[in-house]
């Protein structure tokens, strides 16, 4: 890394914390202000509490680490920039008071790993010390070469060791080996062997790994055994599995401060996950320790406070968004207070159980929420981030007793005439109730509706979305400009319950099709969507359904627009065989309908685009889609992106760009949607 020191940076830095100038309400703000770099994320606060670190970008196109003092946040922060010209900062946070854990992302044209020539985006990590300068290291990691050890850098942080003053573990991202490296004397130690047998070790808080899993066969079923170190003896012994064809997974989520108590998510018995102590000296589960009535839970949170180090502070789910559910009442009532202070404010959700049907009613934020995402050692200091579906990602820090802002993650967004979206649920054809994420414009600039509308489905398809703010801009950004934007959790949808999960098994263009087309009947039935202008627009998984969309002869849709789609389900059939764990996992669920053996039955436009640099769904299949369609008379447009690849977060700000305004333009152009 290298230090910069130019005035007009910091002056720009100054500029993130101040509020900024309204954009008139009746004009939509150009796609730049989606597509940038975040002007600030990757926010920490060091365990004394003395410096903030983050991820700054004042021209939403190179990414720095800024550096603070608390005692003097009015001031200019300490700009960290890359040494390296292709490597760009990804994220940073404090591993000690005055060491900076730091992680870039380097594009090359050659992989010095896999000895070909590929455009591939590489991962790199660092140590910094307050002043940027890399800390000492001894760390060499075997069988890489010069090239590779650079790019490595200090490998996969695994521990920072919270009460170590010195050292952290890390470990060799090829081998798997674990190191014990001092930051200031720059020894490294190596404690442990990586193994072909085993993965996903697991340390305590203290930094002692004690648990692992192993992948492997029985009667040639595959499965997943967790291990765990027994903590009298230190001998690691296998304590339970699941199997892939079962689709429960078991979990070790965290660790106790008693030896012989961890905590373990499973949902065996259940729809959702819940979590439970499990007695490692019996060999055996004992109470739930969490459990949502309504949502998955996920993991464990554990105070690094002194006075308390160690105790489970509180639990995390999954709800309309990510969630804690704090145990620690201090925590509890400073979480109660943060969102006060920050103008949260809550709306009744009435919320029909996917499994049982029952009836019930839970609270969200109006718009936003915070979550906290860093504290100091004796909570003094605590950074919180205000984000959701109607509030571009904003950083505070409670310093002082007092909320004050750090930066907006998206400053040109502020004042612009965003839409309103709600968490809503409607019935599919066959009774199955779909939750989906309802975004509709400004009615004060577009009118009370109803509205053109674009159904936008998730990649996956065993993900979900949220109510966050959307990153993409593929809701927000089409809102501005006068659309209704619906996100259906289709059965298929993963982290809302085995119910909806399964529900999609085999149904891939067909029921979690229904799923779709449900809820454009659904919004036009609700005086929503305008039942002559629906349009689909999905990517990934989403671009599948909306090719998917231009086959079925419904008459819902008047185009779609498909992003990186698998013109067969043939390319994910192969990707899941190839994968033995995969084979029965998920193989067996990808089934149905192939849009490319049914382009005559097409008969509305289809724009088709995807990057060149695609990996993981081939730009060839895009390719044999339009070619079919052109040979077919059927209407069909094609873009290439130029460098981009697969997966967002190796999107560059025109990459970003180039979604948006292609989308836009052929929904106006090629489909005659209008957005007003």
């Amino acid at each position: 890394m290298k230090r910069i020191l130019i005035g007009a940076v910091a002056s720009v830095l100054i500029a993130i914390g101040a509020p900024v100038e309204s954009v008139a309400a009746q004009t939509p703000p150009p796609a730049t202000a989606w597509a940038r770099e975040p002007a600030i994320a990757s926010v920490d606060v060091s365990p004394d509490g003395r410096h903030v670190v983050a991820v700054i970008s004042p021209d939403g196109r190179q990414r720095v680490v800024a550096i603070w003092r608390t005692a003097a946040m009015d001031q200019a922060p300490f700009i960290i920039g890359s040494d390296d010209e292709r490597a760009e900062v990804t994220g940073a946070q404090f591993i000690k008071n005055d060491r900076i854990f730091v992680t870039t992302q380097q594009l090359r044209d050659f992989n010095p790993f896999s000895g070909r020539r590929e455009r591939s985006f590489l991962q790199r990590t660092q140590v910094l010390t307050l002043e940027g300068v890399p800390a000492r290291s001894s760390l060499t990691f075997d069988g890489l070469n010069a090239t590779q050890q650079a790019i490595v850098g200090v490998g996969n942080l695994i521990s920072d060791l919270p009460r170590d003053p010195q050292n952290i573990i890390v470990s060799d991202p090829v081998r798997g080996d674990k190191y014990r490296l001092n930051l200031y004397t720059g020894r490294a130690e190596r404690i442990e062997r990586g193994s072909d047998r085993f993965s996903g070790e697991q340390a305590d808080l203290n930094g002692e790994i004690r648990a692992k899993s192993e992948f492997n066969f029985d009667g040639g079923a595959a499965y997943i055994a967790q291990w765990i170190k027994h903590p009298d003896s230190g001998d690691w012994a296998e304590h339970f599995r699941y199997y892939a064809r079962d689709r429960q997974p078991i979990s070790i989520v965290g660790f106790s401060n008693d030896p012989n108590v961890i905590f373990v998510s499973k949902t065996e018995g259940r729809d959702r996950s819940a979590i439970y102590e499990y007695m490692i000296r019996e060999r055996q589960f004992g109470e739930i320790a969490f459990a949502h009535p309504l949502f998955e839970a996920g993991g464990v949170v554990r105070s690094r406070s002194p006075e308390n180090f160690g105790e489970v502070v509180g639990f995390t789910y999954e709800g309309e968004r990510g969630r804690t559910y704090f145990t620690d009442p201090v925590l509890a009532q400073a979480f109660t207070d943060l969102r006060r202070a920050a103008g949260i404010e809550l709306v009744p959700v009435n919320w029909v159980d996917i499994e049982s049907g029952e009836r019930s009613r839970f609270s969200v934020g109006d718009g936003a929420d915070i979550s906290l995402v860093a504290t100091s050692d004796d909570r003094s200091e605590i950074i919180v981030s205000k984000s959701g579906p109607t509030t571009p990602t904003e950083y505070y820090i409670l310093i002082d007793g007092r909320l004050r802002l750090l930066g907006r993650a998206y400053p040109e967004l502020a004042g612009a005439p965003l839409g309103e979206t709600t968490l809503i649920q409607y019935p599919a054809r066959d009774g199955l109730m779909i939750p989906g994420f309802l975004t509709k414009p400004d009615p004060a600039v577009h009118g009370p509706g109803p509205y053109p509308t674009i159904i936008t489905p998730h990649g996956g398809p065993w993900s979900r979305d949220n109510l966050t703010w959307d990153v993409t801009g593929w809701t927000q950004y089409f809102a501005t400009r006068g659309y209704a934007v619906l996100q259906p959790q289709f059965r298929g949808s993963d982290g809302w319950g085995q119910r909806l999960w399964r529900a999609g098994d085999r149904e891939w263009g067909r029921k979690m099709q229904d799923d779709n087309d449900d809820g454009v009947r659904y919004l036009i039935a609700e005086g929503v969507a305008d039942p002559g202008r629906v349009a689909m627009h999905g990517y990934s998984y989403g671009g599948y359904a909306s090719m998917m969309a231009v086959v079925r002869p419904n008459g819902l849709y008047r185009c779609a627009a498909a992003g990186a789609g698998p013109a067969t389900i043939a390319l994910f059939k192969k990707g899941t065989y190839n994968s033995r764990f995969l084979r029965e996992f998920q193989h067996p669920t990808a089934d149905g309908e192939d849009p490319l053996r049914r382009v005559s039955e097409i008969s509305i436009p289809l724009y088709l685009y995807t990057g060149d640099r695609d990996t993981r769904v081939l730009p060839s299949e895009s390719e044999t889609m339009a070619a079919a369609l052109r040979n077919a008379g059927k209407p069909v447009k094609l873009t290439i992106l130029p460098d981009m690849e697969h997966t967002i977060n190796t999107w560059s700000p025109t990459n970003f760009a180039n979604v948006l305004t292609g989308v836009e333009e052929f929904l106006l152009n090629d489909c005659g949607m209008g957005g007003n």
